[in-house]
């Protein structure tokens, strides 16, 4: 029988993983093959890359622009939190879709399906099953089939700490790993070591110590994969989904257009500004078009902002052009170290309401050079144990692997099987 686990450590960068640090996956590196020049989409959010790795499309053909976005609604521009529980079934309710093409649970619904367990934001674990075609376990609810709510004695009730994804992983392991009727595809999304990497200096002792505990947590998926080897043909993917930098400074982009009289105020909706982070997009509303060269002389010439993005620019990095933002900002970043020795700083974007940045500890969103550094080790059929692949692979190559190790037909997918040629079927 042939399945596939995939494993995620949300925003774990390439470079952090060490003997020292993570002694799990440093092991287990060498039982699989290694993708060193793993990327991630961008905005490297999330949300986004949920959507991503659930579609194997990248954001331009999913829909999902930002883990916060901007609908127009009844004429109006809104601005979104992503991550709400219900945005994606709000989201079908305006625009008719929640995502613009099927997930991996909805083209395996009858053949083996689809559990997801995930302690990220309610929004981006929905993503990866939005219209219910197979399982997800999240503490904001878990669902079966048809959206249905699980059985009281299966609800998923944690928290978003070291604790709570230890309860979770045991989970994963007896519904997914060990089951009888185990699926065909298994995802595991921890919420650490990103959920305190947005709290802690990376390199701090707080942070290590966050990341030898979610790579304990690794460790036992896949010493419980491995035990299973000689009874099944299994594909086991671990890996992140974006990498993180150091919050240098935060900018509040709304304040700065409307002092350059390209707003009318911070809560008019002719503009409107939508931060991811290290990354913002920048929605304008039809009638304002006249606005739109001078914003864009504007957002070029700022400092803050790294790389600006018009929408004949979208293409280039998958961006969604159907009702999506007039500018994409990839905020000012460098390769300078934090007071820890970590490589990785730039501006962030601040949030709206009451979220707030801290100086000094992570942030990502955009395409600095370390939050584009998520992992990626694939162990199983088609790969090489203890080698490195050095050609450039993406979060998008992650269903057509999964679906090529299933022997299944692949869709309509943007991104490629990374098997070795020789070993596909």
């Amino acid at each position: 029988m042939r399945r596939a686990v995939l494993v995620i450590l949300d925003g774990l960068r390439r470079d952090l993983i060490s003997e020292e640090n993570t002694p799990h996956l440093y092991a287990f590196a060498r039982r699989a093959e290694q993708f060193n020049a793993h990327h991630t989409v961008f905005p490297s959010c999330t949300r986004v890359v949920s959507a991503s790795i659930a579609t194997g499309c990248w954001p331009a053909r999913h829909g999902m622009a930002g883990n916060t976005m901007v609908l127009t609604e009844n004429g109006r521009l809104v601005r979104h939190d992503a991550g709400k529980p219900d945005f994606l079934q709000h989201k079908r309710n305006v625009t008719g879709r929640s995502l613009h093409v099927p997930t991996m649970a909805e083209y395996l619904a009858d053949e083996g399906g689809v559990v997801i367990f995930s302690n990220v934001s309610p929004g981006a674990a929905y993503a990866h099953d939005p219209d219910g075609f197979g399982h997800i376990y999240h503490r904001a609810g878990s669902f079966g089939p048809g959206r249905q709510p699980v059985p009281s004695r299966e609800v998923l009730s944690i928290s978003l700490d070291i604790q709570g994804e230890s309860v979770m992983t045991d989970r994963f392991i007896e519904r997914v790993v060990t089951a009888s009727d185990c699926p065909a595809v298994g995802v595991l999304w921890m919420g650490e070591p990103d959920a305190s990497q947005h709290h802690f200096p990376l390199g701090s002792p707080e942070h290590l110590a966050i990341l030898h505990h979610a790579d304990s947590h690794a460790g036992r998926v896949i010493a419980a994969v491995e035990a299973m080897a000689d009874r099944q043909e299994i594909l086991l993917l671990v890996g992140s989904d974006h990498g993180h930098q150091t919050v240098d400074e935060v900018i509040d982009v709304e304040a700065e257009l409307v002092s350059a009289g390209l707003k009318n105020s911070m809560d008019s909706d002719d503009v409107v500004v939508a931060s991811n982070g290290t990354s913002v997009l920048i929605y304008l509303h039809p009638d304002m078009v006249s606005r739109k060269r001078k914003i864009e002389c504007f957002l070029r010439n700022c400092a803050w902002a790294g790389q600006v993005f018009s929408r004949g620019e979208f293409e280039s990095v998958g961006i969604p052009l159907e009702a999506g933002p007039e500018f994409a900002v990839s905020m000012h970043s460098t390769d300078a170290k934090n007071a820890y020795g970590v490589a990785g700083k730039g501006f962030t974007a601040r949030r709206a309401g009451d979220k707030a940045d801290i100086l000094g500890a992570g942030q990502h969103g955009g395409m600095g050079t370390f939050e584009q550094m998520p992992f990626l080790m694939v162990a199983g059929q088609g790969f090489t144990p203890d080698s490195e692949r050095t050609s450039p692979s993406c979060v998008i190559d992650i269903a057509p692997t999964i679906f090529t190790h299933l022997g299944k037909p692949l869709p309509s997918f943007d991104g490629q099987a990374l098997q070795h040629k020789s070993c596909e079927e």
